[in-house]
């Protein structure tokens, strides 16, 4: 089985009109592999997001060629990608996109319900284990914190074992300590489970979390790093794009 789960070859994404064209995506080139966990950086309007889309299928590159389990899944019909968003694809978001009415199991047992699958009684018990709420199935999401709903919605995205786990700044309105609970269950995931896991973030203390962190500047590549410390992943990020060129300015302009 090969280790390259998926792939992004020269992808570019155009928004606007001939006149008033901007490419979110200039040309970018990735490979994540089976059981790693990439975090996805940069300054706000970099690309990030749109990566992020368009990795996952959730939005279509203008060019070039996204490979998921050696499947190109750009010029896939609606419907088939729809299917393959169902079942081989997991979302973790910022909001954490629960049905009040349900309870917790209702909750991550609802996309495979609606998929028509038949789901064994013990998998979502087993789910809800794994990110240490299977004592709380039969709450409502307003009865939890927000910490609990994000593992909740973990649960459901990891219910289906998706090729990649996609996280859109999955911490973003959580405190720094419930935060840590989240990122240390995506990292168990990993290490655990060899499951894939790309994260969008803008919080060097999240991204430290991962194996590799990819930074985007103006679209395109800005280099990466290992594993690193917060403080080195931070202490890279001000040098990306027109921030690097501004700090350059700075320092020369000191000496």
């Amino acid at each position: 089985m090969t280790r390259t789960v998926l792939e992004l070859t020269d992808v570019v994404k155009r928004y606007g009109g001939r006149r008033r064209e901007i490419d979110a995506l200039a040309g970018v080139t990735l490979q994540f592999q089976r059981g790693s966990f990439t975090a996805v950086m940069g300054p706000s309007g970099s690309g990030k997001s749109t990566l992020l889309q368009c990795a996952s299928g959730l939005d279509r590159p203008t060019s070039g060629s996204v490979r998921l389990e050696g499947h190109e899944i750009g010029g896939m019909d609606e419907r088939h990608l729809s299917v393959l968003r169902r079942e081989r694809i997991g979302f973790v978001f910022q909001d954490y996109n629960l049905l009040p009415a349900l309870t917790v199991a209702q909750n991550v047992a609802l996309p495979a319900r609606l998929a028509g699958h038949r789901l064994a009684r013990t998998a979502v018990t087993q789910a809800l284990a794994q990110v240490g709420l299977e004592h709380r199935s039969t709450a409502r999401p307003g009865e939890l914190s927000g910490g609990q709903r994000q593992r909740v919605a973990i649960a459901r995205a990891l219910l289906g074992k998706p090729a990649v786990l996609f996280g859109d700044e999955p911490t973003g309105a959580l405190d720094t300590r419930t935060a840590g609970d989240v990122l240390r269950l995506l990292r168990a995931a990993v290490d655990e489970r060899q499951q894939t896991v790309v994260m969008v973030t803008h919080d060097p203390v999240a991204a430290s979390y991962a194996d590799r962190v990819v930074f985007l500047a103006d679209g395109r590549l800005d280099g990466e790093l290992g594993r690193s410390s917060a403080e080195q992943i931070a202490e890279r990020m001000v040098h990306l794009g027109a921030w690097g060129a501004v700090a350059g300015a700075s320092v020369g302009g000191t000496s």
